[in-house]
C-alpha cells in the first residue's frame, strides 16, 4: 500500500495564521499554537515594552493600576501611598482638655455666675430668656461667648443623649493653679485642709471627690499630671459646679509636692487599709492634707512613706474596699466633725441662757 501525499490547505492572505491542524497517527496537533503563555523574547524586559509585562502599569493614568509603584524608599506601606508623596494631613481637632464640653444648667449657670471663659453656648430658646439665666448671657456674649439657640435635639447630639437640660456649653481649657499659690491661698483659712488625690483615673470619682471636698469645706486639691485624670467635662458634670470655687493644682512629681506641703507646716494623712489606724480614734489638729489612693491600687508605696499617719475606715461587711470618692468623703467628714465639737458656738450658748 503506497503512502498518500499529505494535503495541506491553503489560507487566504486576509485570514489570520491561526496554526492548523495536523493529523498524525489520529492525533490533532496545531503547528503554531498562539496561547502560549510564556511567549519567549529575545528582548529584555525593559519600560519602552511594558506590553510584555502581565500586569500592566499605566503611567498615564495611575488610577487603573491596582498597586502602584512608588519611587520613595522611605515610605514602607505602599498602599498608603499617593503620587505626590504628600503625607495625610494632621487633625486640628483639640483633645478632650483643650475644649471641654459642659453640659447642665447648674454647671453651665456656675461657671457663667463665676464669669469662666467659655467659646460658645448651646441653649433652648425656652431657656435663653429665663431670669436666672439671661442677665449671664447677655455678660458672656459681651465678652466674646458665642450664643446659639437650639433646639432639644441639637443638644442631644452635640452631648450625646445626655441629661442636657436644655444648655451646652464649649469650655476653655481648665486654670490649674501652681502649689504655692494654693497653699498661700489655703493659709488664710485656719486650719485649712487639702486633698491629694494619688492616682485617681476614674473622672466620675475626682468629679465626686471634688463636689464632697468644697461642700464639707476643704481649700483645694492637688492631683498628679501622669496616671491619673485630669479636670475633663465629665468631672466637671460630676462636680456639679464646685470647681468655679475650689482650686486644683496639678504637680508632677506628688511625693515631692507632699514634701512641700510638710514644709508649710501640713500633717499628712493617708488612708490605707492596712497598717493604719482607725479614722476615728485619730485626733486630727492643725493643717491637714488628706491623700486618697486609687480605686484598685490604693496608695502607692513612695506616698506612703511620705505621709506622717497612716488611717482606715473599719469595715464590717464582707466587702473589702470602698469606692475612692465615698472613702474621701467619710474620712473629710470625720475630720470636720471633731473640729465642729472642738468650736464654741456662741449662738447655741446664749439660746441656752435665754431658756434658763
Amino acid at each position: 500500500m503506497q503512502n498518500k501525499p499529505r494535503k495541506i490547505i491553503k489560507t487566504s492572505t486576509n485570514e489570520p495564521n491561526r496554526g492548523q491542524p495536523v493529523k498524525i497517527q489520529g492525533k490533532r496537533v496545531v503547528t503554531n499554537p498562539t496561547r502560549n503563555p510564556r511567549k519567549v523574547d529575545s528582548n529584555p524586559i525593559s519600560v519602552a515594552n511594558p506590553t510584555r509585562n502581565p500586569r500592566k502599569i499605566d503611567v498615564a493614568n495611575p488610577s487603573r493600576n491596582p498597586r502602584k509603584i512608588d519611587s520613595n524608599p522611605i515610605s514602607g506601606n505602599s498602599r498608603q501611598r499617593n503620587s505626590n508623596f504628600s503625607q495625610p494631613p494632621v487633625s486640628t481637632q483639640p483633645i478632650e482638655e483643650d475644649n471641654d464640653l459642659i453640659y447642665g444648667r447648674h454647671p453651665v449657670l456656675s461657671a457663667l455666675q463665676n464669669q469662666r471663659n467659655l467659646n460658645r453656648i448651646w441653649i433652648t430658646t425656652r431657656l435663653r430668656y429665663d431670669p436666672s439665666f439671661h442677665h449671664f448671657l447677655l455678660q458672656a456674649k459681651e465678652n466674646g461667648t458665642v450664643i446659639d439657640e437650639v433646639e432639644p435635639k441639637r443638644l442631644d447630639y452635640l452631648t450625646n443623649g445626655a441629661n442636657h437640660q436644655g444648655v451646652a456649653a464649649q469650655t476653655a481649657p481648665y486654670a490649674y493653679i501652681e502649689l504655692p499659690d494654693l497653699i498661700e491661698q489655703a493659709k488664710t483659712v485656719t486650719d485649712s485642709v487639702i486633698v491629694v488625690a494619688d492616682g485617681i483615673t476614674d473622672p466620675h470619682n475626682l468629679g465626686a471627690i471634688i463636689r464632697t471636698a468644697e461642700a464639707i469645706g476643704a481649700q483645694g486639691l492637688v492631683i498628679p499630671q501622669r496616671r491619673a485624670s485630669g479636670i475633663t467635662s465629665t468631672v466637671m458634670k460630676v462636680a456639679a459646679g464646685a470647681l468655679e470655687n475650689f482650686a486644683v493644682a496639678r504637680v508632677v512629681n506628688l511625693s515631692r509636692a507632699l514634701e512641700e506641703l510638710k514644709e508649710a507646716g501640713y500633717w499628712i494623712y493617708g488612708t490605707a487599709a492596712s497598717g493604719s489606724e482607725p479614722v476615728h480614734t485619730v485626733n486630727f489638729t492643725g493643717p491637714i492634707v488628706l491623700v486618697i489612693g486609687s480605686e484598685g491600687e490604693g496608695l502607692g508605696m513612695l506616698t506612703q512613706r511620705s505621709c506622717d499617719f497612716l488611717v482606715s475606715i473599719p469595715l464590717q461587711g464582707k466587702t473589702p474596699s470602698l469606692n475612692a470618692s465615698v472613702a474621701a468623703g467619710m474620712a473629710l467628714y470625720e475630720i470636720y466633725r471633731q473640729r465642729s465639737l472642738n468650736t464654741l458656738h456662741l449662738d447655741k450658748l446664749q439660746k441656752n441662757s435665754l431658756k434658763k
